[in-house]
């Protein structure tokens, strides 16, 4: 695998990277180890167009900038758009401490790749087909992460929360079953609830 320098002000942002990056105490380690030591790892990137998406390597790239560092080691990756999802997933989903919210699009984006890649049927075809098409991916999806069908369900269904909810149970303040079922009200009856429970401070 070559590995070759690029400039960070290349590096370009997965497209709705779905992981967030936070300044913490872990960034802060990150950073003085960079200003340091340098980048050890290498980054993943791919082409896309002058610039590079970056696949894995978010966090160390936002540590460069902030480090002042404008250069950095990078393996560069021919794929196209959904192994560059799966790529992507695959190389953040073990980190500790993911955020609900940051598993929900992470495992939507993936199953949504892993379903074009497993060749999805047309919509003539009828739901039948679709439903085992989806069944497989979800399956083989669930047996990857080392959780079952029914919890990535679960997990990709808060992608369906407005912001402000989300951002709720990230904070630990709507437990995952509740926010579940709170999924499956309308946009604007999300935003009745969230005013009442402003003006009831509940």
């Amino acid at each position: 695998m070559n590995v070759t320098e690029i400039r960070v002000v290349d590096c370009v942002p997965f497209e709705n990277y779905p992981f967030k990056i936070q300044d913490n105490s872990d960034m802060e380690m990150l950073i003085d180890s960079i200003k340091e030591s340098g980048v050890l790892i290498p980054i993943v990137v791919r082409p896309k167009g002058k610039e590079y998406e970056i696949l894995s390597g978010h966090r160390r790239i936002y540590a460069c900038k902030m480090a002042g560092i404008d250069k950095v080691p990078a393996i560069i990756r021919e794929l196209s758009r959904d192994e560059a999802v799966i790529f992507m997933v695959d190389s953040n989903l073990h980190r500790e401490g993911l955020l609900p919210s940051e598993k929900g699009f992470a495992y939507k984006m993936k199953l949504e790749a892993m379903k074009r890649q497993a060749g999805r049927p047309t919509k003539e075809n009828g739901s039948q087909l679709g439903n085992d098409f989806g069944k497989k991916s979800s399956e083989l999806l669930a047996e990857q992460v080392g959780q079952s069908k029914n919890q990535i369900f679960r997990y990709i269904r808060l992608t369906e929360l407005i912001p402000e909810l989300l951002d709720m149970v990230d904070e630990k303040k709507i437990a995952l079953n509740p926010a579940y079922e709170l999924s499956f009200l309308k946009k604007e009856e999300q935003r009745d609830l969230l005013d009442a429970m402003e003006s009831e401070q509940a």
